[in-house]
């Protein structure tokens, strides 16, 4: 091969071109908003702050974090396993492993440094305030550059790749935070900073060599032999009950770790900045809320990996029908957002207290008392983690119908819509937010607005249902169950919400609309019905 690069590379711009195209045309389009709205001249400034300056904070943070994903093969391996989680198809190609270790790393480390120029040089808005412009994009890339290293490398026991990352990144961090405390010149940062590149380059050679080798070491037996030691009757895995356990089993071992892996690697990072936020209540919520938000966040990207998966044929003659392959999907996604929150759950907690937060989120506890009282802020609370927690299963089922129907057309129209709504999602957000008039008139027309979605949802429901009916893909006790238990969420939601936020200004039939809007139908149905479409054609 004339050119070994080509095979790799091929890989992310086959994949994740759509990603790339979105980012460009975000960048672009803030940049155009900089010139032909607010004018070259026009700064904003950060005190107070402006509120626009989420427009390009948040979609920075969240595609760096889809970045690091995506270089590092992270979405498409088993973070918890021992096995290096570079795709072992690549092994077999006939390029060298420093070719193998150097392309993704070049790429990434070239696509992380652009979209921090990119967005320094040509999006940031005039804020009034000196950012550097060489050091950060060194320390993206070094960041993607070691997380590839420590992905790529083969571990003796399961989880510990999450713990060495952790540690090994946490350490890069506090090391660029303490330079940034003392106010170290950026010629000195760059030279902190540069060599990073090289020895993790020289780390994801050697890793990738013992990986293309086979060689995976295995403690596993020594844990055995100590086990077996304090044990005197080894334990002895049962067989499966049922294809329908097994399959679940097998759904939970290729991507039910994923994100609560991806979670637990990313919260230390996140957790850690409370250490700077002691006396800036401000601060701490934000904080609090990018953690809160990280699990549906990165739910959305490890589905969209899980949903394009091609259906392979040992996967389609199984003696499984489609809903039952479905169902060990379903299952498979509760367990991992059940882990994934777990963590959440219990590292918040663990954080304020060591960081001493705890008193600011105690004062927000008594102000929410004293406002609404007692027993509505703790429901208010439940609410909301719960909300999101279900917000994270839902992202992780909402798009397996997509990519089970197989259909490249398919596909390509669902990212293209998606990633549309998402490049005019900030401006068309800011022009709502800066215009008073159209404000009101979206306020007039949003019982409207959740009246169509209502109609559609169900429309699509019932065409859903019908077709189910008629295939017989489930049973009529499976959809009569079903609709029972859709039915009952909604009206104890639709009850919910109107014991806390009912009154004159919001509706209770509004309310129901809301509830009928949030719980998942239409989209989770059609998944047996894409699932057989491809599997039987």
């Amino acid at each position: 091969m004339r050119v070994p690069g080509f095979a790799i590379t091929w890989e992310f711009r086959h994949r994740h071109r759509w990603g790339l195209i979105a980012m460009a045309g975000y960048l672009l389009a803030l940049a155009a908003i900089k010139v032909l709205i607010l004018g070259p001249g026009q700064p904003i400034t950060l005190d107070p702050p402006d509120g626009r300056a989420a427009l390009v904070i948040v979609p920075l943070s969240a595609t760096f974090f889809y970045y690091l994903a995506v270089f590092s093969f992270g979405l498409a391996g088993d973070l918890a396993g021992r096995q290096s989680i570079y795709p072992a198809r690549m092994f077999a190609l006939p390029v060298t492993t420093s070719a193998l270790a150097g392309w993704p790393m070049l790429g990434g480390a070239v696509v992380m440094s652009s979209l921090w120029l990119g967005t320094a040089l040509f999006a940031r808005w005039p804020w009034g305030i000196d950012l550097p412009l060489i050091w950060p994009a060194l320390l993206a890339a070094s960041f993607l550059a070691w997380t590839q290293a420590l992905m790529w490398m083969p571990y003796p026991l399961p989880l510990l790749r999450v713990v060495v990352a952790v540690v090994w990144l946490a350490a890069l961090d506090a090391a660029v935070l303490l330079a940034i405390h003392y106010r170290v010149s950026e010629p000195l940062m760059v030279a902190i900073l540069a060599p990073q590149l090289p020895l993790a380059y020289l780390a994801a050679h050697f890793a990738l060599a013992r990986a293309r080798r086979g060689e995976v070491p295995d403690w596993r037996e020594r844990l055995a032999r100590i086990r077996t030691i304090a044990d005197a009757e080894p334990r002895h895995r049962k067989p499966f009950p049922s294809p329908e356990r097994a399959q679940a089993w097998f759904e939970w071992r290729r991507h039910g770790r994923t994100l609560p892996s991806w979670v637990g690697l990313l919260l230390p990072f996140e957790l850690a900045l409370l250490w700077l936020a002691k006396d800036t209540p401000g601060l701490v919520a934000e904080i609090l809320f990018l953690v809160l938000i990280t699990p549906p966040f990165m739910a959305g990207f490890v589905a969209a990996n899980v949903s394009l998966s091609p259906l392979t044929p040992f996967t389609a003659a199984r003696p499984l029908t489609s809903a039952e392959l479905i169902a060990a999907k379903l299952k498979m996604a509760i367990r991992s957002t059940l882990g994934a929150w777990l963590l959440v759950l219990v590292a918040i907690p663990l954080a304020l207290t060591l960081s001493g937060t705890w008193p600011v989120v105690n004062e927000w506890a008594r102000q929410a008392s004293e406002l609404v009282g007692t027993p509505r802020a703790v429901v208010i609370t439940l609410l909301g983690i719960s909300g999101i927690m279900a917000s994270t299963w839902k992202q992780l089922v909402q798009g397996l119908y997509v990519g089970l129907t197989g259909r490249d057309w398919v596909i390509r129209l669902s990212k293209s819509l998606v990633l549309t709504g998402l490049i005019i999602l900030g401006p068309a957000a800011q022009w709502v937010y800066d215009n008073r008039t159209v404000q009101a008139a979206l306020w007039d027309a949003v019982p409207l607005i959740f009246w169509v979605l209502v109609f559609a949802k169900m429309a699509a429901a019932v065409w859903v249902a019908t077709r189910l009916y008629q295939s017989q893909l489930v049973s009529d006790r499976t959809l009569v169950t079903g609709a029972a238990g859709w039915v009952l969420g909604v009206l104890a939601l639709a009850g919910l919400l109107g014991w806390l936020v009912s009154g004159p200004l919001i509706p209770r039939h509004l309310l129901t609309l809301i509830a009928i809007l949030a719980i998942p139908l239409a989209r989770v149905s059609a998944a047996p019905l894409a699932l057989a479409w491809n599997r039987h054609r």
